[in-house]
């Protein structure tokens, strides 16, 4: 607590020295200087409030954690010195076309281009810091408001909406190091809060109808693309022939048409459309031909089926690292994946396996499996959760307990859960095609499918909105 005192305070004081000089330079300064500098604007001193207060306590926790993190946190202070600077050149600028609010934003779809680069590639064990601080970025855009019919969500609105993508993996954060580290716990706490209620509550104040820009300041316009000239240009080549040329661009219009013009000439000419083909005769057909067979070789056969389960990302791997983490990558066409010298403290991690089949025998700490296609997972029990992501055709069983399972980003999922697992806590997000398959009342009964909903209808009653998923009945 004395901690954020001393902090808002040194922004305080801070801001009345540079007033008292004149106004920030990096504010609302006019170009001139010197004595003729415009004061900073109120909203921007709130702005500078904002960051002293919630995103310096966001610094400070990544400062503890170092590595990536404190890489990704940098980023996200540059993405909100940037916004700080577009706020500024708002005030002094016409509002801009479509192409010119482009340009305007430039310098922000950079940053956030740059912090979605860390999320791409192998997933790391700070995935969801990386995750969370990237989805987070594009509340930033609501900068970009610019009326009813722009196509976005008010600003206040938009900052929610946007932090309800980020939160997904925030929670994860959070769940991840209850117990074993608390400056990942206040990492994360300090990011939510930067946002809700930081961030909604500056835009909510000074921006609830979004920027106002100027009426007498300078246009935006966007930047012309210049074509690179070569230093010695040699004679184009000749244009392909289209197949929809025009007559037009024949040499004569009274010489013969080629492409589709000449097709669609013939058929117009009102002669028969068969005219001129060939007749087949029956020992032409391909059933009564004798030298050929519609039947495949063995050799043959084996020979297309044969192909070695190798992946282009590299060789397959099935191995335990630092007596914590097993590895399956790149497994292709094998039916006979088996884990079965586990411990309560290792984790399994797949990745990349296609047409494959994995059984973990025995209780593992985590799960994941990470951009697979058609993969099967057969496990006994996880102690915190089984992850699914970027994955397409999963079926994944579970025979004994899992307190969490999560999908994210998945088209096509099977879920078969034992008796002691139906307690599991699912969650779902950008996925589609999830199906949950519960054992029957009795020992013989059978299997009852539950299709998760993917659809919800929101409806805006008693002064907020009513989300209810979208259910279909066969008649």
């Amino acid at each position: 607590m004395e901690e954020k005192l001393i902090q808002r305070l040194e922004s305080a004081v801070a801001r009345l020295e540079a007033l008292s000089a004149g106004g920030f330079r990096a504010g609302g300064s006019s170009e001139s200087g010197g004595d003729n500098a415009a004061p900073v604007d109120h909203s921007i001193l709130a702005f500078d409030d904002l960051t002293g207060q919630y995103l310096s306590r966001v610094s400070a926790a990544a400062e503890k954690i170092g590595g990536q993190v404190s890489e990704v946190t940098k980023i996200l202070q540059d993405a909100f010195a940037v916004l700080r600077e577009l706020l500024v050149k708002v005030k002094q600028t016409q509002k801009p076309d479509l192409a010119g609010l482009a340009e305007f934003l430039k310098p922000l779809n950079e940053v956030i281009t740059k912090a979605n680069a860390l999320t791409e590639g192998r997933r790391s064990d700070i995935f969801n810091h990386l995750k969370a601080a990237a989805d987070s970025l594009s509340a930033l855009a609501w900068i970009a408001y610019t009326g009813k019919d722009c196509g976005m969500s008010m600003p206040i609105a938009h900052v929610e909406e946007s932090w309800q993508m980020a939160e997904f993996y925030n929670n994860k954060i959070l769940v991840q190091y209850k117990s074993k580290d608390p400056n990942h716990v206040e990492w994360a706490k300090a990011l939510k809060e930067l946002y809700l209620p930081g961030l909604r509550d500056y835009v909510k104040s000074h921006y609830p109808l979004g920027p106002v820009w100027s009426a007498t300041g300078k246009a935006v316009t966007a930047a012309p693309t210049k074509a690179p000239t070569p230093k010695a240009p040699a004679p184009p080549p000749p244009p392909p022939a289209s197949l929809f040329a025009s007559e037009s661009s024949q040499a004569s219009s009274s010489g013969p048409k080629q492409g589709m013009s000449a097709v669609f000439q013939e058929i117009n000419s009102g002669k028969p459309v068969a005219a001129g083909l060939r007749k087949v005769t029956d020992d032409m057909k391909t059933k009564n031909r004798t030298d050929r067979t519609s039947f495949v070789g063995a050799s043959e056969k084996e020979t297309r089926t044969s192909s070695p389960s190798f992946s282009k990302a590299g060789p397959p791997k099935l191995e335990l690292q630092m007596g914590r983490k097993w590895v399956v990558e790149n497994q292709i066409g094998r039916k006979n994946l088996v884990i079965d010298d586990c411990d309560a403290k290792q984790s399994v991690y797949i990745f990349g396996c296609k047409e494959s089949v994995l059984q973990v025998q025995g209780k593992v700490n985590n799960i994941t499996v990470d951009k697979c296609t058609k993969m099967g997972v057969v496990f006994t029990d996880v102690v915190a959760a089984f992850e699914i992501v970027n994955c397409n055709g999963v079926e994944v069983q579970c025979q004994g307990s899992a307190p969490t399972i999560s999908v994210d980003n998945t088209a096509g999922c099977q879920l078969y859960l034992s008796k002691d697992s139906l307690e599991a806590s699912i969650t779902t997000a950008k996925s589609s095609e999830i199906n949950v398959l519960v054992p029957g009342s009795g020992p013989d009964s059978d299997w009852g499918e539950h299709a998760l909903p993917q659809q919800f209808v929101h409806v805006f009653k008693d002064a907020r909105f009513e989300t209810i998923p979208v259910s279909h009945s066969g008649g």
